[in-house]
């Protein structure tokens, strides 16, 4: 059985497009392609960007996208770089924590300086009335 990255290469070839020709329709970057087709899939942004690519690069060659995407996962399987989805809603989740976080410390100043803001606001307005009302401050 011949890998996935030859037999892709290979209908490439066949069709007589350049990874140049594909590059452009695709808007996806040389080396990726060429990761693509080397198999090293490692290479590659992960997730949905990586079967993005390769559905970029099936629709510029006019293939079949279920059975070459199915291909794609097995591929990946095999080769150990595959991410199940929930890998990938993990990884998610613990980025949007982690971000989370860090904000709320940042929050909790943000507050800080609210309170303080209006603690001055309260005591220039109270000095204001008072030296409107008896002509001096204290």
């Amino acid at each position: 059985m011949e890998r996935f990255c030859d037999e892709l290469r290979w209908e490439r070839e066949r069709r007589q497009v350049s990874l140049e020709k594909i590059c452009e329709v695709t808007k996806v970057s040389s080396r990726h392609l060429l990761a693509l087709e080397a198999g090293e899939y490692g290479s590659l942004p992960g997730g949905v960007f990586r079967k993005g690519i390769v559905r970029s690069y099936l629709a510029a060659l006019d293939l079949e996208e279920i059975p070459w995407i199915e291909r794609f996962e097995a591929s990946l399987r095999e080769s150990g770089t595959a991410n199940t989805e929930t890998d990938d809603w993990t990884e998610f989740a613990e980025n949007v924590r982690r971000n989370r976080v860090g904000s709320e410390s940042k929050t909790g100043l943000r507050w800080m300086g609210v309170v303080m803001m209006l603690v001055s606001l309260i005591a220039l307005g109270w000095s204001v009335w008072r030296f409107a009302l008896h002509g001096r401050l204290f």
